[in-house]
Formats: C-alpha cells, structure tokens, sequence
C-alpha cells in the first residue's frame, strides 16, 4: 500500500511538473516598445489653437496688471514713482480712464453752457461756404430729457470735454502742452462726429465752436419772458477738421 500511495502521489508530481513545463514552453508573444499603449497625441490645429489661447490669456492678464498700476499711480497721492513716470501715466489714463472723487463729493455745475458748432467747405466754384449754428448741447439735452436711464455719453462726453479743454487752456486757445493738444483733438473729434451725424452727409472740412454760458437762475426765481444774460460768449478759432460727407 505504501508503495501505491507513493506510486500515485508520485505520479501526481510528475504530471504537475508534466504540466509546468508545458505552460512554461508555451509561445508568448513578444512585447515590442513600438506597439505600447501611447496617449494620442492632439493635431497640429488643436496645439496651435490652445498655444494662441495661452498667449491671449497672458497678454490679457498683463494688460490688466499695468491698467491697475497706472490708475492706481493716477489716484495715488504724489510720490516719486508718480512723478517720474507722470507722462506714461497721463498718457494711458486721460482721457478715457479718468478718476476723480466727485462720486463722493459731487460738484455740480453752476452754469448751463450751449456748444455750438458751425462748419465751412468750398464748393466747387472756389467759395467758402458757412453753415448756421448748430446746438450740440441740446441734443445731449433730449436725450436725457425725460428718460429713465440717460446713456453716460449724452451726459457726459461733451461736458467733460469742453471742461477739460478749459481747464488746460484757461481763456487762451493756444495748447501750451501735450495734454493741452491731446484735449483739443479729443473736443474737436466729438464735435465733428456729432455735426456729422446731423448733417444729412453735408460736407464740411472746418468746424468753429461757440460756447455760450448761462447762469442757473436761482430757486423761487419767477420765470420771465426775457433769458438771462450770458456770463461768458466765447467763440473758438476755425479748426481744420477730416473732411466729412464726402
């Protein structure tokens, strides 16, 4: 029986080793690197895409680092940083990024002003021909006249210019300085577009301005049928102007 028992166990032996040696002979199939899994990787247009992405997220992000640092160096109070780079500061804030605290001190005018415009071009026969007057201060007046929610524009951008240029002309109209000639552009572009835009495509290639100033009558003022007389007629030099309506 031993020699059985031994016979049989030695018999299971044999076949599992029978059995290893089979598996260990059976083929496997080689492994190359060139056949590994690999990520695919994007097309050309995808990586060019998000490289230009990139690029515009950084240049965005710049672009706002610098606005904060120059409005800040605007508002801040003076110091040597402000003085020295007081051109590049004045430059990238006025007159689009301007600020001031009068948001919380308002200061309203005293005074109610009518801009006029007029414009001049020659014919074809070599005149000079001269328009009426032309009230661009009352436009912006309907137009914020009885409407809930005025626009900034019709607020705003003519008053603000016309301030400006008198704060940096005085009672001359000779600009003295570069922010001086930048404003005289900026009031003389503004006032072009809007004669433009009223003028049924009239060409014109000099424009004049006449600021008119009124004082604000005073609270329980009667009403009269004669106007107050104006403080101030200022007329402006003849301003050669883009040609318009051609």
């Amino acid at each position: 029986m031993r020699k059985t028992g031994w016979a049989v166990s030695s018999g299971i032996a044999s076949a599992d080793v029978k059995e290893l040696h089979q598996s260990d002979s059976c083929p496997v199939p080689p492994q190359h690197h060139d056949e590994a899994v690999r990520p695919d990787k994007p097309p050309m247009g995808v990586r060019t895409l998000k490289a230009g992405l990139h690029t515009a997220v950084a240049l965005c992000l710049m672009t706002a680092l610098v606005h904060v640092a120059l409005v800040f160096l605007h508002v801040a109070p003076s110091n040597p940083v402000s003085k020295r780079y007081s051109s590049q500061v004045n430059g990238w804030v006025f007159p689009l990024f301007e600020q001031n605290w009068r948001l919380f001190a308002p200061d309203p005018d005293s005074f109610n002003r009518k801009i006029l415009a007029r414009t001049a071009y020659t014919d074809s026969k070599g005149s000079v021909q001269v328009t009426p007057w032309f009230d661009l201060a009352a436009v912006d007046h309907s137009a914020v006249d009885h409407n809930v929610f005025p626009s900034h524009t019709s607020q705003n951008l003519l008053r603000r210019a016309w301030t400006s240029y008198v704060e940096t002309h005085g009672g001359s109209d000779t600009a003295r300085s570069e922010r001086a000639v930048m404003l005289q552009t900026y009031l003389r572009n503004i006032a072009a577009d809007r004669v433009a835009a009223h003028n049924d495509g009239g060409a014109f290639d000099f424009l004049q301005l006449r600021v008119v100033t009124l004082p604000v009558p005073a609270p329980g003022t009667p009403a009269g049928n004669r106007p107050p007389a104006p403080t101030e007629d200022r007329l402006l030099p003849w301003w050669k102007v883009t040609s318009h309506g051609k």
